[in-house]
Order: C-alpha cells, then structure tokens, then sequence
C-alpha cells in the first residue's frame, strides 16, 4: 500500500498526496448534501450566489455540509437537508427523503455528496443564507427547469451538471425508491 502524506491542512479541507496523485479531502466526515426542493406548486427552488474558487456568479440547488455545525456535527445528510433547506431558502420541509450518494469528483477529492428531494414546503422565514452568505432564491416552474438553466448559462452564470442529475432524478422518482 501506498502512504499518504498530508500536504496542507486547512479548516474545510485537507490537500494529501497519496503516491504521485494529490487529491484534496474534507474534514468534515459527514461530506456534503444537494436538496432537490419541490414547493406545492411544482416550482422547483434554486439559490443564487458569487463563488469566489471560480469567481463567477453561480446556480445551484440548495446544498451545504453535513456535520459543518459542532452542535449538529453528528447529523445525517437528511437532517443536514432540514437546517440548509430553511437557512438558503426560507422553506420549511415536511418531508425529505434521501435518493442517494456519491463522490463529486472522484480524481480529485473524497467528497461523497447526498442527494435528498423535499417536499411540502412551507415558507416560514426570509432565507438568504446565514452571516457569511448573500444568496438569492429564485423558483422556477418545474417544466421549465431545464430550459432556464440553459438561459443562466447563456447569460454567463456557471451552472453545476449536478443541477440535471437532480431534474433527472425528479422525473425518475422510482428508480431511487428504497
């Protein structure tokens, strides 16, 4: 077996060298949850924000790190969901059910990624995200979706592909049943 060599260690991350590949890793074991949130009236919800590793403006699902709060470190994916859910969005879910998990880029971090679809949203505060956050929400009806990320990235947003995976998983609900 190889060793592994820790090259940096930085608060969210961990730069390693494992042989000749270097990857990074999150040192939060929890990893990290995508909400697919649908509200009552099949709006689909998207937050919008500035990243600075890409310096562009960004679309995305709801998302945040699992374990990221040392009250909540020992948290679940679908319970990480409930709390990101309310602080981006302002939504409230009555349910959140897990589809599944996987890495967010295998070649180059650890990062396993949940994804969980909300359901019976309800509003109960503004959103936005917490202190350190300016997110915008916007809610898109559902079958257009697709369509109005592909006029974001037009109009020179950076979309994440793992926007179309969630859409693809909200049109085959069952083939992630458990």
């Amino acid at each position: 077996m190889t060793e592994t060599e820790t090259l940096c260690n930085g608060k969210w991350l961990r730069l390693k060298r494992r042989g000749r590949w270097e990857y990074a890793e999150r040192t939060n074991p929890g990893g990290g949850v995508m909400i697919i949130a649908v509200t009552p009236e099949e709006r689909i919800l998207f937050v919008e924000q500035y990243r600075p590793a890409i310096e562009c403006m960004t679309i995305e699902m709801p998302a945040g790190l699992v374990g990221d709060v040392a009250s909540s470190a020992d948290e679940s994916a679908v319970d990480a969901a409930h709390r990101e859910l309310v602080e981006e969005t302002g939504y409230r879910a009555g349910r959140i059910d897990f589809l599944m998990a996987g890495p967010t880029s295998a070649g180059m971090s650890n990062e396993i990624l949940a994804f969980v679809h909300a359901r019976d949203l309800v509003r109960v505060e503004q959103g936005g995200g917490d202190e350190t956050e300016e997110i915008t929400v916007h809610e898109v009806p559902r079958r257009e979706a697709a369509a109005w990320l592909i006029e974001k990235i037009n109009a020179g947003y950076s979309i994440d592909p793992k926007m179309f995976a969630g859409l693809y998983m909200l049109d085959h609900a069952a083939l992630f049943a458990r």
